[in-house]
């Protein structure tokens, strides 16, 4: 795969794809902040990957991007007792792309109490 960005989502605690959680991808203006509308929004699927083709190579250029996912809904959703608010209500990562030629593949990995979230190998 060359170009794009994938996103693989894993709840490390119960040891399982995150199939479920809520994830939107944002475009960051040139001010640094994330553009109303999202280029790719939705559940991720029993892969484990957020399927949606805002993510393909053709819609992603060099530029700043935001990643946003719901935690708290997702354990919330799965039953576990979280606080209200819960330690980790929404998870915000923002990264760039210098070369849109590359694919970007970012592995979530996380708990209730706290995640890893970096640019793995594609």
């Amino acid at each position: 795969m060359s170009g794009g960005i994938s996103i693989h989502c894993v709840d490390v605690a119960s040891g399982r794809v995150a199939t479920g959680l809520r994830v939107a991808l944002h475009r960051l203006d040139p001010g640094g902040e994330p553009m109303a509308e999202p280029l790719a929004e939705g559940n991720v699927g029993s892969s484990g990957q957020l399927q949606h083709a805002g993510l393909s190579s053709d819609a992603i250029g060099a530029g700043g991007y935001e990643a946003v996912f719901w935690v708290g809904d997702y354990y919330r959703a799965q039953g576990a007792q979280v606080p209200n608010p819960a330690f980790l209500e929404r998870v915000v990562y923002r990264f760039h792309i210098a070369d849109p030629a590359q694919h970007y593949h970012l592995p979530f990995k996380f708990t209730a109490w706290g995640y890893s979230l970096f640019r793995g190998g594609a």
